[in-house]
């Protein structure tokens, strides 16, 4: 299993409509993704700014490829991002999941 996180900052008073956003853009496309197994909206408040960070779990480098394309490194932006981000990663992380725990 593979772990996948991606990292963006808004302005705290825009951080309910990015939410929103993402949720509808975003996550539903994660959620309709074959090999995916949950993806995960993070915040937390940075002084004026929300920290956003996504993170999603997937069966194999092969289903996140199949996801985001041979660069999947790359971040992948949709056209309202440039409205609300005022920090963003231009790279995605990705770990090996070892070990799991709980049911």
């Amino acid at each position: 299993m593979i772990a996948r996180s991606w990292r963006g900052a808004v302005r705290s008073a825009d951080a309910e409509a990015y939410a929103a956003y993402i949720d509808e853009t975003g996550m539903q496309h994660y959620a309709h993704t074959p090999g995916n197994r949950g993806a995960w909206m993070l915040t937390r408040e940075i002084g004026e700014l929300t920290e956003f960070i996504t993170f999603s779990l997937w069966d194999s480098y092969d289903a996140v490829r199949a996801f985001a394309g041979d660069d999947y490194e790359v971040a992948r932006y949709y056209p309202e991002d440039d409205r609300y981000l005022v920090e963003r990663d231009d790279r995605c992380h990705h770990w090996d999941v070892v070990r799991t725990a709980g049911g």
